[in-house]
């Protein structure tokens, strides 16, 4: 068959597949789209890259796990351990860890692909909040990427309790006394999430059937709609020459935009490979199996849940009771705030728009300087998290830095108050002073060093103009 007849083949094929879907209309008017080069719009890309990592690795560890409870005595290659009566999930983690080719390098991948699909949200998603690309028209857009960070956190710790290791039980003891916590109904949740009294027979297959299904389902939507709105609404861009609201300064996606893609992809691919080569995360036949008699010192949970903890463990255990009720506010009102923090950045957009009256359309993105209350807030919610964070590891900040843990946490308790005013003034005063040395710059340009004698004997500096 000559180049012609192939050539005229495909031509012939192109033309049935056009005439059927009109992907010629579709490909000349989106094949074209332009993206914009700023480095920060990749973000959003490891995210999406590190999404599509997690379903490849957890397809193939879905071939070994087994999600039962049910006990087994480990007959297995990590002798240590041979002999132990554990859950067929913990001794099945084993058998991926051990005897599957390539099990544990897909294991660790899976985990880091976490990690970095989580820490890739909650940075994308400051992106957009301190440039203010959340603004009409793309505040559903926003809701959908705070969607998929609240079900990535839970995502995640569906995920890393499947093994049944003491670790994960561990987090799943916490689980069970923030449910018992709740007022009334508590103990009829704890008993119909873990089919009966903690620790129970069926949460490993319950949360199985949520971690490969259900919100991974969800989440996939998620990500169909969130990239069908950004495409709909077309990307959003810094101010410069040439740039306007009404377009987009950029290089179009076929074919400059799609090869920078498909390279960052595996760039992002192979790094998350080599550090889950390298580097060791959750070595579960370290911790042993799950019993309830017992909890391991220093249990951490994954960083994106350690704000959680430090919320429970920072907040003194104050006991009331009501009704013939107790109500343990220790773990009750940080259950009550925990949400509450999220939700806060849901509806910042809304609460933005109400509060400044503006209802105009956006595309062009703001400078943090020029909104300080915004960046301030924003700052001042990232100083939260992160105290409350150190606060989840108390224990560990407590031994590390030979302190009483007593000490750190009312440090972190006084700080949880504390700290956030101070960054919000702070970070308010920096985008002030910025934004008077821009004005500066603007009226008088720029400072070039050149020491000018005037006719009358007055000496200047020489100032350059900025350019447009």
């Amino acid at each position: 068959m000559t180049a012609t007849e192939t050539a005229g083949r495909g031509e012939r094929v192109a033309d049935w597949l056009d005439g059927r879907l009109g992907i010629h209309s579709l490909g000349r008017k989106y094949l074209r789209k332009v993206f914009p080069d700023h480095w920060s719009f990749l973000l959003g890309e490891i995210c999406l890259y590190s999404f599509v990592v997690l379903v490849l690795t957890g397809v193939y560890l879905t071939l070994f796990f087994h999600p039962s409870m049910n006990e087994v005595t480990y007959h297995g290659s990590y002798v240590p351990l041979n002999g132990v009566r554990m859950s067929e999930a913990y001794a099945s983690t084993l058998h991926i860890s051990f005897d599957v080719r390539g099990g544990l390098l897909i294991r660790q991948l899976h985990h880091w692909a976490a990690l970095v699909f989580v820490a890739g949200m909650l940075t994308h998603m400051m992106r957009h909040f301190f440039t203010g690309s959340f603004r009409k028209p793309r505040e559903i857009n926003w809701l959908f990427g705070w969607l998929l960070l609240f079900l990535g956190l839970f995502e995640g710790l569906f995920g890393y309790s499947l093994p049944d290791d003491l670790l994960s039980g561990t987090g799943l003891r916490f689980v069970n006394g923030a449910l018992l916590s709740v007022p009334v109904v508590g103990t009829y949740l704890s008993m119909f999430l873990f089919g009966g009294e903690f620790p129970g027979h069926d949460i490993v297959a319950r949360f199985y059937s949520l971690h490969i299904l259900l919100i991974p389902g969800i989440m996939a939507a998620l990500v169909v709609a969130h990239l069908i709105l950004v495409v709909y609404h077309k990307h959003t861009q810094f101010a410069g020459p040439g740039r306007t609201e009404r377009n987009v300064v950029g290089t179009p996606f076929m074919p400059v935009y799609l090869a920078k893609a498909g390279g960052f992809f595996f760039l992002v691919f192979g790094a998350l490979t080599l550090v889950a080569a390298v580097a060791t995360i959750n070595p579960v036949w370290v911790y042993g199996p799950f019993r309830p008699d017992q909890v391991s010192t220093g249990a951490q949970p994954d960083w994106y849940l350690g704000f959680a903890e430090g919320l429970v463990r920072v907040m003194p255990g104050w006991e009331i009771t009501l009704w013939g009720h107790t109500l343990v506010l220790g773990v009750l009102i940080p259950v009550v705030v925990f949400p509450l923090l999220l939700v806060f950045i849901g509806i910042y957009p809304f609460l933005e728009a109400r509060v400044t009256g503006d209802r105009r359309e956006h595309h062009l993105l703001d400078r943090p300087r020029n909104r300080p209350v915004r960046t301030a807030i924003g700052a001042a919610w990232i100083s939260l998290y992160l105290i409350l964070l150190a606060g989840g590891g108390n224990d560990i900040v407590a031994t590390r830095l030979h302190l009483s843990i007593n000490t750190v946490t009312w440090t972190v308790r006084v700080a949880v108050f504390v700290l956030p005013a101070v960054v919000f003034v702070v970070t308010r005063r920096i985008c002030l002073g910025l934004q008077l040395r821009d004005a500066e710059l603007v009226l008088h340009g720029r400072e070039t060093g050149v020491i000018k004698r005037l006719p009358h004997g007055e000496y200047v500096e020489v100032h350059q103009p900025l350019d447009q």
